[in-house]
């Protein structure tokens, strides 16, 4: 099989929105339609036909006095994404490496995306038997332990409204009643964490506590997770959470969430 680059299956018009985008610099705060259609060499109805769908997706306004275009609302929150992760990315690194050293298993850091929970980082002890990076993989949140801590949390206390109507079934351990899930939900807002014991996979335990940064905002979730023969009930409890809620609580108050 012949692999194609990925700039043979660029979308031009999405790409001519973006172009339309990236005209608003430092230099530049608002632009009419007639000065972007000689920037960017395109027929004015295309090019107002390009803000006309940004703006309704709230990455473009109009001044309605000059009737220029500016970036919308949306750049901002999407910026202000980017640079919580990175700030996250950044200040995780070497927690995640403690964790490592200190648990003698996988530690990670996950945020939601939509209904899902990606992992963002991910660091491996060096022993043969262990779970393996799974960065970039959009997990089930109602069945791992960085899910829960997103349902818990997220919403202050309680189960919040990002649970999926659907809660499919990945192993026989998997919660898939809401009550149960509810019951559970509640123990995780009185432990301060998150368990996962085989119900996502069935060989697998993880352990997960919430990430907070200076606006007291949920960011991420910190995690360890390994085998289930290591990761016992008792083994969690004892060794694991204690070690995982300082390491939680360190990393928030880098982050700058107040005590």
């Amino acid at each position: 099989m012949v692999r194609r680059e990925k700039s043979n299956y660029t979308i031009q018009s999405v790409s001519h929105a973006l172009d339309v985008m990236e005209q608003f610099n430092g230099n530049v705060d608002e632009i009419g339609v007639t000065e972007l259609s000689k920037r960017l060499k395109l027929h004015k109805n295309n090019v107002f036909r390009l803000l006309a769908t940004l703006e309704a997706r709230g990455y473009i306004e109009q001044n309605k006095v000059t009737e220029n275009y500016r970036l919308g609302l949306k750049c901002l929150q999407l910026g202000q994404t980017f640079i919580h992760q990175l700030g996250l990315l950044l200040q995780a690194r070497s927690t995640l490496e403690d964790l490592v050293k200190l648990t003698k298993e996988s530690a990670f850091v996950a945020i939601r995306k939509g209904t899902a929970i990606v992992p963002l980082e991910f660091v491996e002890p060096a022993r043969p038997v262990r779970v393996v990076s799974f960065l970039g993989t959009a997990l089930p949140s109602h069945c791992t332990a960085a899910g829960k801590v997103y349902l818990v949390f997220e919403s202050e206390g309680g189960l919040s409204q990002a649970l999926p109507e659907r809660l499919d079934r990945h192993t026989e351990k998997t919660i898939t009643d809401r009550q149960l899930l509810a019951e559970q939900m509640r123990n995780v807002s009185e432990t301060g964490y998150a368990i996962d014991q085989g119900e996502f996979s069935e060989d697998i335990s993880s352990v997960a506590v919430p990430v907070r940064d200076y606006t007291r905002t949920l960011v991420g979730a910190l995690g360890v997770a390994g085998p289930g023969h290591r990761l016992s009930s008792e083994t969690i409890k004892q060794e694991i959470a204690p070690k995982l809620l300082r390491a939680g609580s360190e990393l928030s108050k880098r982050l700058g969430y107040p005590e």
